[in-house]
C-alpha cells in the first residue's frame, strides 16, 4: 500500500452529516440529549428524580470508547489486546485491586480478537460517538440509583427503558410531527391539542428546530469553498447519513445554506449505517422520496438524486456508470468507527477519513479557548464540559497504563479505540476545516504497517502519543 493518500486521486468523496459536515456545540447538545432521556425515564418510567440534576463535574465521566456491560452495570475501558484497563460500577471507579480481582489480566469475556468486533449486542454497548456519550453518563447514574435503592443490586435490566427513550425521542415521525405542528401553530383548529402533539415528539427535535444556533456550528466559508473546489475538480460528492430526510434538510440548510443540494450529486438519508455497508442489496433497497416520505423501493440505483435507505453495492454500481471506471476510488469522511469508518473500509474497501474531535485543542490551546468566542456567555445554566476533552476518571482515549503495574513507560499500552483508528482509518483529522485550505493534491501520510503508528494523524498526532515515541513506534 502507498505511504501517502491524496484527495486528488479519488473519484468520489462521501460524507457523513452529524458530527462530520455538521459540527455540534458539544456542551449544549450534550445537555439537551441527556435531558431528553432523563425526563423520559423519570416521567414515563418512574426513575429517581435525582437523574434530572447534573453538575458540571458529572460530565467528566464521559469518554468515547467505553463499553457498558448491560447485565452488571460496569463500564470498562479496553486495551488493544482486550484486557481491561479501567472500570467503574455506575459512576464509581474501581480501585486497581478491585479491578484485578474482577477482570484479572485476561481478555474481557465479550472481547473478540478482530478489532472490528460488534459495537452493539444484547450483552454490551460501546459508546462510540457524541450522540452516545450523554447516554453513558445517564446509564451510569441509573446504575448508581438502582444500586442504592436496592441495597447493592447486582444485575440490571434498565436497558429496555433506554431503548424506549431512543424510540420516543428519535422516532422518524417525530420531526415530521413537529414540522406539522409549526405549520399549524398560527391556525385555530378545532380539537387540535398542540401540547400533546409536542409531548409525543420528545424533546430533542423541537429544541433543535426552535434554536439551531444554540446547538449547531455553521460551516466556515473555507469548507464551503472546499466542497465547491471538489465539485469543480470533477469529483462526485455524496452525503450518506442515518438522519431522516427532513432533519438532514434542516441541518444542511443551516450549516451550508439553502442551495446545499447543488453541492451533492447523491444524497442518501435514513441510511441505517452500518447496515448500509454490511447488508445485502435485497435486504436494504433504495427508496424514492417525495416530500420526505419514502415512496417506492428500487431494484437498482440508476441515476443521481436524493434517496432513502439503500446499500453500498447498488451505490457503487451507479458510481461506476457515473465515472466510467470499473473501480472508482471512493473516500468517505465520518465520525463513528462503528457506523462509518469500520464498515466503509471492511465491507466496501473505501478509503476512510475519521473526524476525531479529540485532536481539537490537543496542542497549544488554553482551557478558556475550548469554546468559540461567539458562543461564550450567550446561554446560561450548568454546562457540560466539551466532550472531546480529557476525562480525569478515564484518562487518555489513546493510551493508558496497565492496572496494578507501576506507571512507567513499559506499562503503557494502546487502547482498543486507538488500535481501531490505525487499523481502519486512512487518516484522522480533528475537523474538515483542518484540511479545507490544503491543495487537493496534498499528500497525507496514511496509517499503514509501513508507517509509524502516529503517521495518519493530521495536522499532528495526539500529544500523549508524541510524548511516548517508544510505545508509538512499537
Amino acid at each position: 500500500m502507498a505511504q501517502h493518500f491524496s484527495l486528488a486521486a479519488c473519484d468520489v468523496v462521501g460524507f457523513d452529516l452529524d458530527h462530520t459536515l455538521c459540527r455540534y456545540n458539544l456542551p449544549e447538545s450534550a445537555v439537551l440529549i441527556y435531558n431528553s432521556f432523563a425526563q423520559f425515564l423519570v416521567k414515563e418510567k418512574g426513575y429517581d428524580k435525582e437523574l434530572l440534576t447534573v453538575t458540571p463535574e458529572d460530565w467528566d465521566f464521559c469518554c468515547k470508547g467505553l463499553a457498558l456491560d448491560l447485565e452488571d452495570g460496569n463500564f470498562i475501558k479496553l486495551a488493544d489486546n482486550g484486557t481491561v484497563l479501567r472500570a467503574s460500577h455506575g459512576t464509581n471507579m474501581m480501585a486497581p485491586e478491585a479491578l484485578v480481582e474482577e477482570y484479572g489480566r485476561k481478555e474481557w469475556k465479550h472481547f473478540m480478537s478482530d478489532a472490528g468486533m460488534a459495537c452493539r449486542s444484547g450483552k454490551y454497548y460501546f459508546y462510540d460517538n457524541y450522540f452516545d456519550l450523554p447516554g453513558a453518563l445517564l446509564c451510569a447514574r441509573v446504575v448508581d440509583s438502582l444500586t442504592k435503592q436496592n441495597n447493592g443490586q447486582k444485575t440490571f435490566d434498565f436497558w429496555k427503558d433506554i431503548v424506549a427513550g431512543i424510540q420516543h425521542n428519535y422516532k422518524m415521525s417525530a420531526f415530521k410531527e413537529i414540522t406539522a405542528l409549526g405549520r399549524l401553530s398560527h391556525l385555530s383548529v378545532p380539537g387540535h391539542r398542540p401540547s400533546t402533539l409536542a409531548e409525543n415528539c420528545g424533546i430533542y427535535f423541537p429544541e433543535i428546530k426552535r434554536d439551531p444556533g444554540r446547538y449547531l456550528h455553521t460551516c466556515p466559508d473555507s469548507v464551503k469553498k472546499w466542497l465547491q473546489q471538489l465539485k469543480n475538480a470533477g469529483k462526485i460528492l455524496l452525503l450518506i447519513t442515518s438522519s431522516h430526510s427532513d432533519y438532514c434538510r434542516l441541518l444542511c440548510e443551516y450549516i451550508l445554506g439553502n442551495d446545499f443540494t447543488d453541492l451533492f450529486d447523491i444524497v442518501i438519508t435514513n441510511a441505517l449505517k452500518p447496515g448500509f455497508f454490511s447488508h445485502l442489496p435485497t435486504q436494504r433497497p433504495f427508496w424514492t422520496l417525495e416530500n420526505d416520505e419514502e415512496q417506492e423501493a428500487l431494484p437498482s440505483l440508476d441515476k443521481p438524486g436524493w434517496y432513502s435507505q439503500g446499500n453500498a453495492v447498488h451505490l457503487y454500481e451507479l458510481l461506476k456508470k457515473m465515472t466510467g471506471k470499473n473501480e472508482p476510488k471512493v473516500v468517505y469522511f465520518g465520525d463513528s468507527m462503528h457506523s462509518d469508518i469500520f464498515p466503509a473500509r471492511h465491507y466496501s474497501n473505501w478509503e476512510t477519513v475519521l473526524i476525531l474531535e479529540e485532536l481539537r485543542g490537543d496542542r497549544d490551546r488554553k482551557p478558556e479557548e475550548s469554546e468559540p468566542l461567539e458562543k461564550k456567555g450567550k446561554y446560561e445554566g450548568s454546562k457540560a464540559k466539551p466532550l472531546n476533552t480529557l476525562s480525569k476518571k478515564w484518562g487518555s482515549f489513546f493510551i493508558d497504563s496497565v492496572s496494578g503495574l507501576e506507571n512507567t513507560e513499559d506499562s503503557l499500552v494502546y487502547t482498543w479505540s486507538c488500535k481501531r483508528i490505525s487499523t481502519y482509518s486512512t487518516i484522522a483529522i480533528p475537523s474538515i476545516e483542518a484540511i479545507a485550505e490544503l491543495p487537493l493534491d496534498y499528500k497525507f501520510s496514511r496509517f499503514s504497517s509501513s508507517n509509524s503508528k502516529t503517521a495518519g494523524y493530521y495536522p499532528n498526532p495526539p500529544l500523549i502519543l508524541s510524548n511516548n515515541e517508544t510505545l508509538a513506534t512499537k
